[in-house]
């Protein structure tokens, strides 16, 4: 690396560590190696209009008859680290967009991985899913693995109390973590730790009164085991300390609490439980797997945007491969909530599936599949009232076959497809009302003509949805085709025509009759230039309540130019192989 390219990057990661106050900017490197691999300049950027044209036969109340715009954009990359400008301007209004400055590297060496600035490190998902900015150090070898971090969880949100439009506010989130395992893929254990709170001085008194600084520990232990070559064993299990108020009174008998050493406990601490288990065979051709999860009322995390809690789960995964040709799956479970029977009630779902799918010859496919979804609620403190039962099934069916020919003139391709959806409300006081059953088809024929480069598609679809009192129909159907011109094939078209037919019961029936028409050319590789239209134009066909001001016509051109250019582009020097040795 010359002097000159030493000096770059220096002034670069100066830039980088600059405080919030000097810009925004988002800068990552997976790898040191990365900046030796990157050219050490590049400035390219594209600049571009567009123009639209809009009339209605009805006025231009709700949109402007001429839409006017124009942006620019320039990208400047430093060794790989890149740092985008962006202007625009249209209709009047003006927008700049920066680079958001957040510096992250992630430097390797043999086993070892550094982390520095904005980072992920992989700890048990029932602890932590979130990044930090910080530093973090990993091992990984053949057997073992080791991993350590500490950092920022969360920026403060710190905004002006007299301000009407402030932000809710929020502590800085600062934590720390620990992670050693041991084993192969197969055979492993994996034991994870976190700590984390949240900085007091970090938001105003004012904001303190108004919000409770937060704090807990959590650990976690992940393992595997094969039983046999066809059977296997996983499981995680994680507990959590967690005070939702730092300052609140400490409890003053923790002869018995095992995280004393660790965690002051207060009369706002909690600690929970958190964990799955599951049993895989895997045979040939044939996999399942069962599962069991638990979650406990208020788990909580400080290293996770959310936690669901309070609900336990247990299902099973099967799939299999019949003749060779017939892929099959299925898979059931259920899950409640109310697990330490403290809720007035309790509510239970059951998800259940089963998909096929198979080539039944080298040109024809066949999908079929349905879901399944039951949702029912019992009492516990308290019985449920009759009328206000949660008693809910969702069904869905759907099958899709498709065909295939291909020839030296012509490719035909035709496709099916049809799906039933039912929602229905099984409480016998229920009216109904969210009750909705949809029925939907559609076929697809595509023609490729090999001699005109060109494609044709038409497309037939209808769809009606039956609910409270209320029935809605829609018919479509359409006709595309496509074809490139001139030697380069650097002059595109298309052409679109749809006819539409929309029924609500009782109310409104509507036709539409669009055509769409576009086309591009690209110049020098740099210019491109696009121009699109379409028409519109919709009627009233209820004979016993006709409007005339629902039919509308619709006309919409646009034009638009887009230029991409490259000022500047200093490539790397190759090492240059020598015979003779230093």
């Amino acid at each position: 690396m010359s002097h000159t390219h030493r000096q770059t990057l220096t002034a670069l990661l100066a830039l980088a560590l600059w405080p919030a106050a000097a810009g925004a900017q988002t800068i990552g490197l997976n790898t040191i190696s990365n900046i030796a691999k990157s050219d050490p300049l590049i400035i390219s950027g594209a600049i571009g209009t567009q123009n639209t044209y809009y009339h209605s036969s009805i006025g231009a109340g709700y949109r402007s008859p001429w839409s006017n715009s124009f942006y620019a954009n320039l990208n400047i990359s430093v060794y790989g680290i890149s740092m985008p400008f962006a202007f625009y301007y249209g209709n009047n209004n003006t927008s700049w967009s920066f680079p958001h400055i957040s510096f992250h590297i992630d430097p390797t060496y043999k086993n070892w991985r550094g982390h520095f600035g904005r980072s992920n490190m992989a700890l048990s998902p029932y602890i932590m899913n979130m990044s930090f900015s910080g530093v973090g150090l990993e091992y990984n070898s053949q057997k073992w693995r080791f991993g350590a971090f500490y950092g920022q969880l969360r920026n403060a949100i710190n905004d002006d109390p007299t301000d009407p439009s402030a932000r809710s506010p929020q502590y800085r989130r600062m934590g720390w973590g620990l992670k050693v395992g041991y084993g192969s893929s197969r055979d492993y254990i994996d034991v994870s730790f976190l700590r984390a709170y949240d900085r007091l001085n970090s938001v105003d008194e004012y904001w303190q009164e108004r919000i409770r600084p937060q704090e807990n520990i959590a650990i976690a232990v992940k393992a595997g085991l094969g039983v046999t070559k066809w059977l296997s064993l996983r499981g995680n299990l994680a507990f959590s300390a967690f005070t939702s108020d730092t300052q609140s009174p400490k409890l003053e008998d923790t002869v018995h609490d095992p995280w004393a050493a660790a965690f002051d406990a207060k009369y706002t601490s909690l600690m929970r439980i958190a964990g799955d288990i599951s049993a895989n065979i895997t045979l040939p051709n044939f996999n399942t797997s069962v599962f069991y999860r638990m979650v406990q009322p208020d788990y909580t995390t400080l290293g996770m945007y959310y936690t669901s809690n309070n609900y336990q789960s247990l299902g099973v995964n099967v799939s299999t491969t019949l003749l060779k040709k017939i892929a099959l799956s299925a898979t059931f479970s259920g899950q409640e909530d109310n697990i330490t029977r403290k809720q007035l009630y309790t509510t239970r779902g059951f998800v259940y599936s089963a998909n096929a799918s198979t080539n039944l010859s080298q040109n024809l496919n066949l999908s079929v599949g349905y879901n399944g979804y039951r949702q029912v609620q019992s009492g516990c403190k308290a019985p449920v009232n009759d009328t206000t039962r949660v008693n809910r099934i969702m069904h869905s069916l759907y099958i899709t076959p498709s065909y295939t020919i291909g020839g030296e003139i012509l490719d035909h391709a035709i496709s099916l497809s049809a799906s039933y959806n039912q929602n229905k409300d099984l409480n016998r006081f229920a009216s109904g009302q969210s009750d909705v059953k949809t029925l939907a088809a559609g076929i697809t024929y595509s023609l490729g003509v090999k001699p005109w480069e060109m494609d044709f598609t038409t497309s037939l679809s209808h769809q009606q949805s039956d609910g409270y009192n209320t029935r809605y129909t829609t018919d479509v159907l359409s006709l595309s085709t496509g074809r490139s011109f001139l030697k380069e094939k650097n002059l595109s078209t298309s052409a679109t025509v749809s006819l539409c037919y929309n029924d609500v019961q009782d109310r409104q029936r509507m036709l539409s009759l669009g055509g769409y028409v576009s086309a591009g050319y690209t110049l020098a590789k740099v210019h491109v230039f696009s121009l699109n239209a379409g028409v519109n134009k919709y009627s009233d066909t209820n004979i016993t309540s006709f409007d005339e001001s629902r039919g509308t016509t619709e006309i919409t051109v646009s034009l638009n130019y887009a230029y991409t250019f490259s000022l500047l582009h200093l490539k790397r020097k190759a090492k240059e192989k020598s015979s003779t040795p230093e």
